[in-house]
């Protein structure tokens, strides 16, 4: 698998306890020739949580990228438009962030970075998890499943005994799920176990 030449909009959402393993996707795609545009949502870049400070998550996103996050939606905007990237993605894409995107709201980094790729007929990745997939969010996962161009990261239930609703997707695929979406296509099977 090589993504050379290729410019990807690597977008994270504030699910704060995931976020730890969205960075070894993010080098991956880095060593795999992609250029990478990193972009934090409001939440990302200002809530200390007990998993991280944003100075932390900063700090880490560009000492893989090189790449100072795209933090407001005015810096963001361009992408789309100017052709400045082949792909966005989103890891982790929380259910609050899901159900913005579902729903054509745009009021983040994350949802215009989504935006304005889908505006230019280029694909978006979603590496969804939630608490709430399988509750009420499900709608919202249905909307997006049956969207042009949007491809999601495989998922499953990370804890079904406590967690019934449930989901995450395998981190671990975001480079396959990458080729695959730019290669318009959703990589299968799109349900695992976890």
């Amino acid at each position: 698998m090589s993504l050379e030449g290729r410019t990807i909009a690597y977008a994270m959402a504030g699910s704060h306890c995931t976020l730890e393993q969205v960075f070894e996707p993010m080098a991956r795609l880095v060593e795999l020739g992609a250029h990478i545009v990193p972009v934090i949502s409001f939440t990302v870049a200002q809530t200390t949580t007990r998993f991280g400070a944003p100075e932390d998550w900063v700090r880490r996103i560009e000492a893989i990228t090189a790449r100072a996050p795209l933090r407001t939606i005015p810096e963001v905007e361009p992408l789309g438009p100017k052709g400045l990237v082949d792909l966005t993605l989103v890891a982790p894409c929380t259910g609050n962030t899901l159900a913005r995107i579902a729903n054509a709201i745009n009021d983040s980094p994350v949802t215009m970075a989504v935006k304005t790729t889908l505006r230019g007929g280029r694909p978006v990745v979603l590496a969804i998890t939630s608490n709430d997939i399988l509750g009420m969010n499900a709608r919202n996962l249905g909307t997006v499943l049956a969207a042009k161009n949007i491809y999601l990261v495989p998922f499953g239930q990370d804890n079904p005994s406590v967690k019934p609703n449930s989901c995450e997707s395998n981190f671990r695929l975001i480079p396959e799920a990458v080729e695959a979406a730019l290669q318009g296509r959703q990589l299968q099977p799109l349900l695992i176990g976890r």
